[in-house]
């Protein structure tokens, strides 16, 4: 049997809670160690600047040590600090003539080259991402936007995957009808800040309560912007705050709720989108970033615009008093994600992407 590729991975450690290393764990679940040889170098952690800096540097002397021993380093990025920080290891690996696969997560990359580069600052993002071999993407969005910076044929659209194995087969062969939603009761996933629309949520959930009294929104996350820990104690009536949740727990959250909820100002393609529609959650979400191309507005979710506590609570009002309606958005969610979002999909295609990559003169 031929040897495996070998494949060097940078992004954020994997116990940092965030989007790309959900991603990333979502692939290792998926068995992409299996079917190739991976080593991952997180090049971040949660802490202060100190720690942050230390781990950095560390990462960075593990990468130059690694790197002779690889045939490809894929590396993940956002944009600000993250692109920033990976631009050193995108240089140092095409310096050792090393494939490259980029790997585009963050829904805030035209802020930042928009309007945060000036020309020269342009000039060297474009010339930095160009060294890549194969550039993913997370939506024909993005694609569209990057082919704009560099040469379309390196862009391949990727999109974020979830585990779909228990959902399909004999093991998933579930009756729907066994499924007993809470409608009354609303899950918001992610980092607590001001970015992923906290304040419209906030302020919707107090316009619900007076209406739906039994209504309560159920919080997982972490605390970005300490000052929300304040308004969320008071509204401990029909507010309550989970702290960081994953794996199990999360799925039992999210199999008992009627109701995903994610107000963000920008974002990439965020898992727990997928992973509470494969849980048939009605979800309402704002139509920015990869969004609108996870929901079909009505059919399988609901948009609503960005910065509108109004329109957030009258979507979540409709979906609470229309049963029907929100069982279909939930049904029609699942068959979506069976469909096209299975991370098991994922990493065979990966894997096909890293074969066609080390071969290509």
């Amino acid at each position: 049997m031929a040897d495996k590729i070998r494949v060097l991975m940078v992004g954020p450690d994997r116990s940092v809670h965030g989007g790309i290393s959900a991603v990333v764990n979502e692939l290792y679940g998926a068995g992409l160690d299996k079917l190739v040889d991976l080593k991952y170098l997180g090049t971040v952690k949660e802490g202060s600047k100190c720690k942050k800096l230390i781990v950095a540097a560390f990462a960075y002397a593990r990468f130059l040590y690694e790197i002779p021993k690889c045939d490809i380093v894929h590396i993940h990025f956002s944009s600000d600090s993250s692109f920033v920080r990976k631009s050193f290891f995108i240089k140092s690996a095409y310096r050792h003539k090393k494939k490259i696969v980029l790997h585009q997560h963050g829904g805030d990359f035209k802020t930042y080259y928009g309007k945060q580069l000036g020309k020269r600052g342009k000039n060297r993002v474009r010339h930095i991402l160009d060294m890549a071999d194969v550039f993913l993407v997370l939506t024909e969005s993005w694609k569209e936007y990057f082919s704009n910076l560099i040469s379309s044929d390196k862009i391949k659209v990727f999109p974020n995957g979830v585990s779909t194995v228990d959902y399909t087969g004999i093991a998933g062969n579930k009756s729907e009808s066994n499924i007993v939603k809470d409608y009354n009761k609303i899950v918001f996933l992610g980092r607590i800040c001001k970015d992923k629309g906290m304040d419209e949520l906030l302020e919707a959930m107090d316009d619900i309560h007076t209406e739906i009294p039994e209504a309560e929104l159920c919080i997982g996350g972490i605390y970005e912007d300490e000052s929300y820990r304040a308004k969320i104690n008071n509204r401990k009536e029909y507010v309550h705050f989970l702290g960081w949740i994953s794996g199990e727990e999360k799925k039992r959250l999210l199999e008992k709720s009627g109701i995903l909820v994610l107000p963000s100002y920008f974002e990439g393609m965020p898992v727990s989108i997928i992973e509470a529609m494969l849980e048939q959650c009605a979800v309402i979400a704002t139509s920015v970033g990869g969004i609108p191309e996870i929901i079909d507005d009505g059919i399988d979710g609901v948009l609503v615009p960005p910065r509108n506590h109004l329109a957030i609570s009258n979507a979540i009002k409709e979906v609470m008093c229309k049963h029907d309606y929100a069982i279909s958005l939930g049904k029609n969610g699942k068959d979506k994600v069976l469909k096209n979002f299975s991370v098991e999909e994922n990493v065979k295609k990966l894997e096909e992407i890293y074969k066609k990559t080390v071969t290509k003169q």
